[in-house]
């Protein structure tokens, strides 16, 4: 196993060094384990802050998980997939770690997480700053975490235009000014079928001064590979052999022999988290923090079941090295008795990545094999004019920048009218690299000036929201209340840049192939010239040599996403629009141990652009939630329910698919409905604690579904226009049960608590597409449902026995037990790849050993 993320390890090996005079400078013995609250025995009745003020879970009158601090220790949580996998109303899309498109309580419509997609229908907040971004929710490492809190239905009133369907908060511990402590962990695991890993943890809390303290967090993960990519080879027309790895007559033969490796999957991460709380009086406290993060992931993650279990036969490189950085700045103090609030945040997310493309080539020279395959319908060939491999590597990289700032204010908790009110602002912009590279690719055939890049995306994408908020809350009874909530909205989103093929640059722009796709309608034929003509229409005008306009966006050829303006020249497409949500919430609390509520709230998610020029913007949609729920408390204290029952109305939901050529559309679909049922419970019997949450959804579409590419679609037949999915069909994704439960016991021996602990989680099937009839480019029907195929139920277990004492822990475990491929995604690389579906599936069975330390 390799520990070598320099920087983390050699600060936890230094801090364990320097710790023990630091502790005795603090007069804090090093023997005592600190009674820090993040310590503290934890309890289901927890403190949560979703509604902008800290209550009792018990008392927060909307579906809410929490899973505290003990919790997540206790149960070895430290990325996205774990922790969802214990809320039951969560769900999601996955290629890869952060490629994760994440939907609640079934409002998910599938293929949601391309870069100039849709915006995320599910908010993601770190404390109190949002860090939802387009195209893969951020995998912050859960560690030295307060609680994660899971908010399912619309907060549309409090949280705003990307919490449509819920939000997930991560709250972090913050500094403590009581005295010194810190905590040190560490894990070494094997998988089967795979390679050996392991992590490293640490947190320092140390007061500085009487007003300042300082909280430190770092860590170091190697994850271990288990996907093979196996020895294969692939041929291609104009003749291809009935041997694959044997060219005979002139036929294309590759093979992958140089990306041949075990455990092909193995991924390294590294970073840390910093706060400095700084109390300025009484009443005033500032607290700056700034949270690092880099991945680096290699191979793929998902298997090609036509290839072999936990298997691929890739035949480029593959890759995504991701990093992230966030600063946020909270301020919070007192005018007179209100509470006011500052919260603003900066983050900078990168990444670059390389994916393999063969399964395109493969599909392609399939479908066009009557004209000679990829060879003769992309006039694939080189300088000399050669055929060539026909296959395409995929580098690409986003750089996606987001700003927010937050100011509220809250009047006293204690009085009968109660209000939370205030003003939201953020800007996120996403500069985005798609470059498809076909080795030896004539110059005449590329994207001008871009030798070898059959298709180039170069674009810049800018998201802004505005908002002002509030909700009033009024005891009309001592145990009757009403809440009233409202948020008024503007977003303006826009887009602009280059997408497609590149445009021969012969005599005139007239010579053949004029275009690498054999058509017009992308790349550089539909760029703008100076004139403001796309170059096309000045060709077919007469226009004689036209010159294209400069690229509005640095390393593109021209642009031809975009608006033509007289006197401003070329401007983004745009998308902008305003609007309203609300909530209404009655709640009856006889007693501190029964709650009642119910509430009427809406979502929303803005409209936006779709990044084919030809293609109209799409509109936002809107989701309406009634709900009922109930929360009580039995047996004095030791037992613990929560459960509620909600109808929700999607309505023209954003629904994104590969189109032709496997291009992303985006339209305005059918309305949905959505019914279901949620609950958890948690029962402590002496040193029993038994946990249990579970969700029934039912998720359908209303109206037919269209196939057309046309943001007015009528199902009617005429020019494409077809059923896609009939009335009744089941929204994609989502299982219709899902279910999980923690048994653990613990018994005293000696100054030790000696523990075991189950879990075992359970989903139903669901559909990865929603389509049941769709065309291929040479127009042949297929059935995307069935061709990507179902995900399949799944119940998977995990074991841990270990101990803990004043100031150490050790834990032996085993993770997925009977080593299940839990299936957690199905993919195509391309529209009409379906020929190999690929499936990302749970690790398979770990065993590992951690052990910790406090100080």
């Amino acid at each position: 196993m390799k520990f070598g993320a320099g920087a983390v390890a050699s600060l936890l090996l230094a801090s364990a060094a320097f710790l023990p005079a630091l502790a005795e400078a603090q007069s804090a013995p090093a023997s005592e384990p600190a009674p820090a609250t993040d310590q503290q025995p934890e309890t289901s009745d927890i403190i949560v802050t979703a509604q902008k003020r800290e209550e009792s879970l018990s008392s927060v009158p909307i579906s809410i998980q929490a899973i505290g601090t003990k919790r997540l220790d206790q149960l070895n949580i430290s990325n996205f997939n774990q922790y969802t996998q214990l809320l039951p109303s969560v769900s999601f899309q996955t290629t890869q770690p952060g490629s994760t498109t994440v939907y609640m309580r079934g409002v998910a419509s599938g293929g949601d997480g391309n870069h100039s997609g849709s915006l995320p229908s599910v908010g993601f907040y770190l404390d109190e700053q949002p860090i939802t971004t387009i195209g893969g929710t951020l995998d912050v490492h859960i560690y030295d975490i307060a609680r994660i809190e899971s908010l399912a239905g619309p907060q549309g009133t409090l949280y705003g235009a990307s919490s449509e369907a819920g939000t997930v908060r991560i709250i972090t511990n913050k500094p403590d000014l009581s005295h010194f402590y810190g905590r040190v962990d560490g894990e070494v695991n094997t998988v089967a079928h795979g390679g050996v890993g392991g992590k490293v943890e640490g947190m320092i809390n140390a007061p500085l001064n009487a007003i300042m303290a300082l909280r430190v967090s770092g860590f170091y993960e190697r994850d271990a590979g288990y996907i093979d990519n196996v020895a294969g080879c692939r041929s291609y027309l104009p003749e291809p052999t009935t041997n694959a790895c044997t060219p005979t007559n002139g036929g294309i033969v590759v093979n992958n022999k140089a990306f041949v490796k075990k455990d092909y999957n193995e991924s390294d991460l590294w970073g840390g988290r910093a706060a400095l709380k700084i109390d300025l009086d009484d009443s005033w406290t500032v607290t700056p923090t700034v949270l690092y993060q880099e991945a680096k992931y290699h191979g793929a993650y998902a298997m090609d079941a036509s290839v072999g279990d936990l298997k691929v036969q890739h035949f480029f490189p593959e890759y995504r090295h991701d990093r992230f950085i966030q600063a946020a700045l909270t301020i919070q103090g007192k005018v007179g008795n209100w509470d006011l609030t500052y919260a603003g945040a900066y983050l900078d997310r990168q990444d670059q990545q390389s994916s393999d493309y063969t399964d395109y080539a493969e599909a392609y020279d399939r479908l066009y094999s009557s004209v000679g395959g990829n060879a003769g319908y992309f006039y694939f060939h080189d300088k000399s004019g050669n055929t060539i491999d026909p296959r395409q590597n995929i580098l690409g990289s986003d750089h996606f920048k987001k700003m927010s700032q937050e100011l509220r204010v809250a009047s006293p908790q204690d009085e009968r009218f109660r209000v939370v009110s205030g003003l939201f602002y953020q800007r996120q912009s996403n500069l985005i690299h798609q470059d498809y590279r076909v080795d030896g690719l004539a110059p005449e055939l590329s994207v001008n000036g871009h030798p070898g890049t059959l298709w180039l995306t170069q674009q810049h994408r800018v998201d802004k929201d505005y908002a002002i908020f509030g909700e009033a809350a009024f005891d009309i009874l001592p145990t009757l209340t009403l809440t009233a909530g409202g948020r008024g909205f503007i977003y303006d989103n826009s887009l602009i840049g280059f997408y497609g093929f590149g445009r021969n640059p012969g005599d005139g722009y007239t010579e053949t192939p004029y275009n690498a796709s054999g058509s017009s309608k992308t790349g550089v034929a539909a760029c703008f010239t100076s004139s403001g003509q796309r170059l096309r229409d000045a060709l077919n005008a007469g226009v004689t040599n036209p010159t294209l306009a400069p690229a509005a966006v640095a390393g593109g050829p021209c642009t031809n996403l975009g608006n033509y303006v007289i006197g401003e020249g070329i401007t983004p497409v745009k998308a902008s629009g305003q609007g309203f949500t609300h909530k209404l919430n009655l709640t009856w609390k006889p007693s501190k141990d029964f709650l009642l509520y119910g509430t009427w709230s809406r979502g929303f998610r803005p409209g936006g652009i779709n990044r084919r020029a030809d293609q109209a913007p799409y509109e936002p949609d809107f989701l309406t939630n009634y709900e009922i729920g109930a929360k009580t408390t039995l047996l004095g204290g030791k037992l613990h329910i929560n459960a509620a029952i909600y109808q929700q109305d999607w309505k023209k939901f954003q629904f994104s698919f590969l189109g032709q050529n496997s291009f992303t559309i985006i339209n305005n679909g059918p309305n949905a409905r959505i019914r279901g049922i949620e609950a958890d419970a948690n029962l402590t019997v002496g040193g029993l604690t038994l946990t249990a949450a579970g969700a029934y959804t039912d998720a359908k579409i209303r109206q037919n579904l269209c196939g057309a590419d046309d943001p007015n679609p009528k199902c009617d037949g005429v020019e494409g226009d077809y059923v896609a999915a009939p009335a009744g069909t089941r929204m994609p994704i989502t299982p219709r049960f899902k279910i999980n439960g923690t048994a653990r016991y613990t018994v005293p021996v000696g100054v030790a608590k000696v523990y075991g602990q189950v879990l075992v989680a359970h989903q139903s099937s669901a559909s990865s597409d929603i389509r049941l009839v769709a065309f291929g480019p040479t127009g042949e029907e297929y059935n995307p449902a069935q061709s990507l195929g179902r995900l399949k139920q799944y119940t998977t277990g995990d074991l841990a026995l270990g101990a803990e004492w004043p100031a150490f822990s050790l834990e032996v475990f085993a993770q997925n037990v009977w080593d299940e491929r839990a299936q957690l995604s199905r993919f195509a690389e391309c529209g009409t790849c379906s020929q190999r579906p690929y499936v990302v599936t749970s690790t398979p069975r770990t065993i590992g050993i951690r052990g910790g330390m406090k100080f």
